[in-house]
């Protein structure tokens, strides 16, 4: 086991990301977005729940109040996912993601008949240090998905800020 250059200290914000092998697609319809952000809650526990046991469930109730880590902004693109996270306790960002990742790709394989890994290796992550760069990892998070509309937006601008924010306002 390899140890993270980043270790997870509790009330430190990091951004967490990972995308599919070779940039492939890891969502593919509203069915695997929504999969992936029940395991986001329903795995926020130290005990370990059956995922099996709440994921058709409407109502997933919390059987304690003892939460991994607090999540204040994430998306979820067709080939990535970002997470700005918070650990409550030290250490459990690993174990945390490691049930997400895991859980997630139990789920793609078997619903796409697939076998072997889906992810680019280990998730990655960075310390935001200091609120300049918390504030740019909110924003960049939240505008993540004008990529899908203008690849070049971070380099030259937004060219249309209407279509953008119309886009924002509709992507789930």
């Amino acid at each position: 086991m390899s140890i993270r250059k980043v270790s997870f200290v509790s009330g430190e914000y990091y951004h967490i990301y990972n995308r599919g092998n070779s940039k492939q697609k890891i969502f593919h319809d509203k069915e695997d977005y929504l999969y992936f952000i029940k395991l986001l809650y329903i795995l926020n526990q130290k005990d370990n729940k059956q995922v099996r046991d709440y994921i058709y469930n409407i109502f997933i109730p919390r059987t304690d109040n003892s939460p991994l880590a607090a999540i204040g902004a994430y998306v979820l693109m067709p080939n990535h996912f970002h997470i700005l996270i918070t650990p409550i306790e030290d250490g459990n960002i690993s174990k945390y993601m490691q049930k997400i990742c895991t859980g997630y790709v139990m789920y793609y394989n078997q619903k796409y008949k697939r076998s072997g890994g889906l992810f680019e290796g280990k998730f990655k992550s960075q310390h935001s240090d200091n609120d300049k760069y918390l504030k740019y990892l909110f924003s960049y998070i939240h505008l993540n998905p004008i990529k899908l509309i203008d690849k070049n937006w971070k380099e030259k601008g937004i060219k249309n800020i209407k279509k953008s924010l119309d886009f924002l306002d509709s992507y789930e």
